[in-house]
């Protein structure tokens, strides 16, 4: 939580009321004279949606609406038109939505879309019409349905569910609609010309897709003016520094704005990004992103390889740029990462897949990925490292377990190890909500399934390649005595000599020392450890670089 400083008077600059305490950032102004935020409760979830009003006292604001379940949490946004504010009440499976009018915040909450276990609804706003984006076990990648504002139960299907396309997110403009889509693992933008505001609302035509120059690529929103017929994104790929497009709706058009400036001779042509696929133990196919210089790569098994992984909570980990990677790429590594089922990368039905009691298929696609890179000559046992951060850390630790001869090293960072006993602690933050993703362990059937993957409870008398674990000693989302007992028992009953080192950040939390500084630092340490286990340090008496 955190103070807000008091509002100031925008001509006279002075102080109106005064500071707010026990705020989220979930924030928003309601016309001139209110705002609305939210609070949380002991276990830093967010619970309670506050109207206050200027020059008043903070202990006259009122609530507005108070989530008692605590599988659940708000959140809070504004519609693109700014006429509109949305609460949402969300846990992992189920979503719904509350309006408030801004110009009439007396008027209070009023239900757009109710709470129905299982469905999952998200919503903007345009003209005289709600667009509100539905995913349910049936419409499992999103319909996006349109209503009148006067009228939310008569609901038009705009965008029908199709099984092989996700809707991502939607945008709205005075006179378009932006459509964020996935297929086969890509990130996709379509656009379409909306009929006037006053019209009917009955079917989307003439989508027109913005086109991207990578095989492998990150798209994101950027800020756009509502009343514009211009959309701006953000875009990067392994190879290309991120970039900022300015797209025309209305002739096709992207012009680029702005790219990151990369020092030292950086030239996008001298690396090469591609897909493969891997075959997983139950014939799914893995999306797999490649980075690796033009000419150094030999792909005969001698390159070094780091592989990367995530694979939870639908998060998408798309391949993008980073700098510091340039490190380990001149040095002649190629960069992949693993877009393993728990993740978003191809859909919902691809999240459900590695998650609860499927959890496992998380672990066993990141091995087929390591085992088709070998196969394939992208590198070799005593040449590929591993990576992963958080719930990317509990994947590390799990295929350290399964397969410790895979890999030379292995990097955890602020690791979620010790799964079964952080489940069943309905105490620590985040706990109650994590129920729908990892299962509620006191249930039998959840319980012993947890343990047969938790990496605290599965360490063996084997040998492990050498690791590296993180940790931040303020960490609200993964407690440093996960990590630290995960290496106490690794150091008690691992059989080999190879390093194990554990490194707790004392000023840190879950996303490591802010600071662009700290974090190549971080990186610098985690890179060094990866070229000694490689051997690739340079002696006293070589060339350094």
């Amino acid at each position: 939580m955190r103070s807000l400083s008091a509002p100031c008077c925008s001509e006279t600059r002075a102080v109106v009321g005064k500071p707010l305490v026990g705020v989220t950032s979930y924030l928003e102004w309601a016309g001139n004279e209110a705002l609305v935020y939210i609070t949380m409760d002991a276990i830093l979830r967010p619970d309670k949606v506050w109207l206050h009003k200027l020059g008043s006292e903070q202990s006259s604001d009122s609530c507005l609406y108070h989530e008692k379940d605590d599988m659940f949490s708000l959140d809070l946004g504004a519609s693109e038109s700014e006429k509109f504010l949305f609460i949402a009440s969300e846990s992992k499976i189920t979503r719904f939505v509350f309006y408030l009018e801004v110009s009439k915040p007396e008027d209070g909450l009023r239900v757009l879309t109710p709470r129905i276990n299982g469905i999952d609804t998200s919503v903007s706003h345009r003209g005289n019409h709600f667009f509100i984006q539905r995913r349910s076990d049936e419409f499992f990648n999103s319909e996006l349905l349109a209503c009148p504002v006067d009228n939310t139960s008569e609901t038009t299907v705009l965008i029908p569910h199709r099984a092989s396309v996700k809707i991502q997110d939607i945008q709205l403009f005075s006179d378009h609609l932006v459509v964020y889509e996935r297929e086969q693992g890509l990130p996709t933008i379509t656009t379409y010309r909306l009929p006037a505001v006053d019209e009917p609302l009955i079917t989307l035509q003439g989508g027109q897709a913005v086109q991207f120059i990578d095989p492998v690529y990150l798209v994101g929103q950027s800020e756009s003016q509502f009343s514009t017929n211009i959309l701006r994104f953000s875009y990067s790929s392994l190879r290309t520094p991120p970039c900022v497009y300015d797209y025309d709706m209305s002739t096709g058009e992207s012009v680029l704005k702005k790219i990151e400036t990369v020092l030292g001779g950086f030239d996008a042509s001298n690396y090469v990004t591609e897909r493969k696929w891997a075959t997983a133990s139950d014939g799914t196919q893995i999306p797999i992103s490649i980075v690796h210089q033009k000419n150094l790569v030999k792909l005969d098994g001698s390159d070094p390889m780091l592989l990367y992984g995530y694979g939870s909570y639908e998060i998408c980990i798309d391949p993008d740029f980073k700098a510091s990677r340039l490190s380990l790429l001149d040095r002649g590594f190629i960069f992949a990462i693993a877009h393993i089922r728990g993740g978003g990368e191809m859909g919902r039905q691809w999240y459900e897949n590695g998650k609860f009691l499927k959890k496992k298929n998380t672990f066993t696609d990141f091995i087929a990925c390591a085992e088709f890179l070998i196969e394939k000559k992208y590198c070799s046992k005593e040449k590929l490292c591993i990576e992963g951060r958080s719930a990317g850390g509990l994947l590390i630790g799990a295929v350290l377990n399964m397969r410790p001869d895979l890999f030379k090293a292995a990097v955890a960072g602020v690791p979620f190890v010790d799964v079964l006993t952080t489940m069943l602690d309905p105490s620590i933050p985040l706990t109650t909500s994590e129920w729908e993703e990892w299962g509620d362990p006191r249930k039998e059937e959840f319980y012993f399934y947890m343990k047969s993957y938790s990496p605290v409870d599965n360490v063996q008398a084997q040998n492990y390649p050498n690791i590296l674990v993180t940790a931040g000693l303020h960490d609200p989302r993964v407690m440093y005595s996960e990590p630290a007992k995960f290496v106490a028992k690794l150091r008690d009953m691992k059989t080999d000599g190879n390093d194990l080192l554990f490194k707790c950040e004392l000023s840190a939390g879950h996303f490591s020392k802010s600071g662009r500084f700290e974090r190549l630092q971080e990186d610098a340490m985690t890179y060094a450890f990866i070229l000694k286990a490689l051997d690739m340090i340079p002696t006293s008496g070589s060339a350094q670089n």
